[in-house]
């Protein structure tokens, strides 16, 4: 199967990721993989400095990315850049102006967390979601498979109630692979916030065994019914895997 980085088209440029279900744990086998990858956020993120070579806490991250260049620190590389620890477990993340800034001066890939589900399978954004940056390549929606089965509801959702919106569902109804696909490729879901340019890629994670997978392909079917997409990847990230890009 396709490493990650290939399935995702995300060797160079800026990739976003957004939705819920496995977005860090996907950034961080991205940042292992790449060469000179900087790995960003528009939102906070949690504490992530194990997960990288490093972090440089930067009001200005532009200048912080001249000095290593000037110094030609390439064991710096993958690189976290953040402007604030908000408190013990998390960092604040930049505007999306600044991440295009960072994309710019840089000459490597630039990884973004560009919002946040809680630690929930599935989500649906808010008014104020995502935080994509305007020069953003690529943005891809994650989605757990795990949610399959599951009651749409706060346990197991984020917003539920703005799933419920986009799938004419209603809070407490079970999640469908129907329910999931519609939610991944939908322009107020998982498609919401992409720029006119960027190439939107679902991504349905925690497929972990044959049901899971089963499960994927019809999520997979679903979106491709829905939303004019390159493909969607089937991904068990807990290992690193990809289990099968669908286009």
């Amino acid at each position: 199967m396709d490493d990650v980085v290939d399935a995702l088209d995300a060797a160079g440029g800026t990739t976003c990721l957004v939705g819920a279900g496995g977005k860090k744990t996907t950034l961080y086998a991205l940042a292992d993989r790449l060469d000179r990858a900087v790995l960003t956020a528009t939102v906070r993120i949690p504490i992530f400095d194990r997960e990288v070579a490093g972090v440089r806490v930067a009001e200005d991250p532009v200048d912080a990315l001249a000095d290593l260049a000037n110094g030609g620190d390439e064991d710096a590389f993958p690189l976290g850049l953040v402007p604030e620890r908000e408190r013990d477990d998390r960092y604040r993340g930049y505007d999306p102006a600044v991440v295009d800034e960072i994309a710019a001066a840089h000459d490597g890939p630039v990884l973004v967390k560009a919002d946040g589900a809680r630690t929930r399978l599935l989500k649906a954004p808010n008014e104020r979601e995502p935080q994509v940056p305007p020069g953003a390549d690529r943005v891809v929606a994650v989605a757990s498979a795990g949610a399959v089965g599951e009651s749409l509801d706060a346990e197991t959702v984020h917003r539920p109630e703005r799933v419920a919106a986009v799938t004419d569902a209603e809070v407490g109804d079970e999640i469908t692979p129907e329910l999931v696909g519609r939610v991944l490729a939908d322009e107020l879901g998982g498609r919401k916030g992409v720029p006119p340019d960027a190439t939107s890629i679902p991504f349905i994670n925690a497929v972990d065994d044959a049901d899971d997978e089963a499960v994927a392909r019809e999520i997979a079917g679903a979106v491709h019914e829905r939303a004019d997409v390159p493909r969607v990847v089937l991904a068990r990230m807990i290992a690193g895997e990809i289990v099968d890009v669908i286009a």
